[in-house]
C-alpha cells in the first residue's frame, strides 16, 4: 500500500515562490518515476513534471518549463516541486503521483492534493 502526502501549498503573490513536498510511504518509492499534476476548476488535469527513479531524467510541461523544478530524495522517500515566478494561472490543486508514465500521463498512486493560490 502506497500513501502520498503533499504539503507546502498556500497563498502567494504573483512572482513569488513555493516549494511543494510529497512524502511517500511504502517500499516502492526509489523504484518508481514520480510526477506532479495540477487541476483547477473546469479544466482537465495537467501533467506538470516527472522525474525518473534515480532522478537523472526529468520532463516538464511547456507551461512550467523554466519556472518549476522537480527533484527527489530517495533516502527520504520525498519528491519536491520548486515553483518560481508564480502566476495567477498557476492557481490549482497540486497532486503528486507515483509510478507515473509520462507518455500516457497516468499514474498508479495519487496524493490527496494541496491547494496553491496565486493572487495579489
Amino acid at each position: 500500500q502506497v500513501q502520498l502526502v503533499e504539503s507546502g501549498g498556500g497563498l502567494v503573490q504573483p512572482g513569488g515562490s513555493l516549494r511543494l513536498s510529497c512524502a511517500a510511504s511504502g517500499r516502492t518509492f526509489s523504484s518508481n518515476a514520480m510526477g506532479w499534476f495540477r487541476q483547477s476548476p473546469g479544466k482537465e488535469r495537467e501533467l506538470l513534471a516527472t522525474i525518473s527513479p534515480g532522478g537523472s531524467n526529468t520532463y516538464y510541461a511547456d507551461s512550467v518549463k523554466g519556472r518549476f523544478t522537480i527533484s527527489r530524495d530517495n533516502a527520504k522517500d520525498t519528491v519536491y516541486l520548486q515553483m518560481n515566478n508564480l502566476r495567477p494561472e498557476d492557481t490549482a490543486v497540486y497532486y503528486c503521483a507515483e509510478d507515473v508514465v509520462t507518455v500516457t500521463k497516468r499514474a498508479a498512486w495519487w496524493g490527496q492534493g494541496t491547494q496553491v493560490a496565486v493572487s495579489s
